[in-house]
């Protein structure tokens, strides 16, 4: 599948992709779907929810091929994280 530029700057993308997951779609899947990944189309507020980033866009991709997609992991701050922390107990 070709790849097309952009439509808009991260910074654009991610503004828009997060204030679309606060307004509209958090209320309705932190609860059941903590740790999933949801893409959003930031044109459409379209979204699908999978276990991992590339899954879920892909979904989203099949249902809306221009689909300008932000990806939010459920319940937590990054969609991913580098590195790691001891754990409790060691050193």
């Amino acid at each position: 599948m070709p790849t097309r530029p952009p439509r808009y700057s991260a910074e654009e993308t991610a503004r828009c992709g997060d204030e679309i997951y606060e307004r509209d779609i958090r209320s309705q899947v932190e609860t059941a779907h903590h740790g999933k990944v949801v893409a959003i189309d930031i044109e459409s507020g379209a979204y699908v929810i999978d276990d991992n980033a590339l899954a879920a866009s892909e979904r989203l991709l099949a249902q809306r091929p221009d689909a300008e997609i932000w990806c939010v992991r459920i319940g937590h701050r990054a969609l991913h994280h580098i590195g790691g922390r001891p754990r409790q107990g060691t050193t």
